[in-house]
């Protein structure tokens, strides 16, 4: 597994924590000390002056270390999980603060990794079981048609064979639709679209349902291309199944978009 911190020394996050906070217990006692010193030479007002501005020179240092060490690096992180969620490959951090900050990265770009090879074995097996069933389900289709074209079959035999027909055809339709489910899950099928677009699709491609749409205008995860395989599915099982009506329902939580599908049918 690709190691994408680089191991070199960095200050540990309880050090920099305890710095912090002892700079803020000691600066007003140093600060107390300096200006009763200051104060014969300098008077009262210049010292407090003095030492008021040390003080805030010190906590803009302080300030920017912790930056540095901790905010910048979280907030690289997050934005490096939210690329890497958008399909995009796990690449190295620039700069990752902390030896605790960047174990964390480094576990979640091998938790990134590990489920993009995940994906791609089962990208990579629907495609190949597909691509080899498709010389059985010919075989299958093409000597349940030589039966049924033989006049001494009997009445109950051509049924058999019409039946093995059928089942041929719907294990090649349940077949494409695995590898469109697949396909819907490439980088090329990520982004935006709004439910309306891909609801106006759905009825183009199946005049047979009625497609009701509520809150078309919520923007969903995923590239029109991917919506229109992934409802495609959905529609083609529903019209199978004897529904008349598939209602799409889509909405925004504090989890991210969400889209629920229902049908009329039994």
């Amino acid at each position: 597994m690709s190691r994408y911190v680089e191991k070199k020394w960095r200050p540990p996050l309880i050090l920099i924590l305890g710095g912090s906070l002892m700079a803020v217990l000691i600066m007003p006692i140093y600060g107390a000390v300096f200006a009763d010193i200051l104060t014969p030479v300098t008077g009262r007002r210049n010292a407090v002056l003095i030492v008021a501005t040390g003080s805030f020179i010190a906590t803009l240092v302080l300030g920017w270390l912790l930056w540095r060490l901790i905010l910048a690096p979280v907030q690289a992180l997050a934005t490096k999980a939210e690329h890497i969620r958008g399909g995009g490959a796990p690449t190295p951090l620039d700069h990752y603060g902390t030896p605790e900050i960047g174990e964390l990265g480094q576990a979640v770009l091998d938790m990134a990794e590990v489920l993009q090879s995940r994906e791609m074995a089962v990208r990579g097996y629907t495609d190949h079981v597909t691509h080899e069933l498709k010389t059985p389900l010919t075989a299958i289709r093409g000597a349940a048609e030589l039966l049924e074209a033989d006049e001494t079959l009997s009445d109950e035999a051509r049924r058999m064979a019409k039946t093995i027909v059928g089942a041929e055809k719907r294990a090649e339709r349940l077949l494409s639709a695995a590898r469109q489910i697949a396909a819907a899950r490439m980088p090329e099928h990520r982004g935006s679209v709004a439910l309306d677009d891909g609801a106006g699709d759905l009825a183009r491609r199946f005049s047979g349902i009625r497609v009701e749409v509520e809150n078309g205008q919520q923007n969903l995860p995923l590239a029109r291309s991917g919506l229109s395989v992934v409802l495609g599915h959905i529609a083609e099982n529903a019209v199978e199944a004897g529904a008349k009506t598939l209602t799409l329902r889509a909405g925004q939580d504090d989890d991210g978009a969400w889209l629920t599908v229902a049908d009329d049918g039994p």
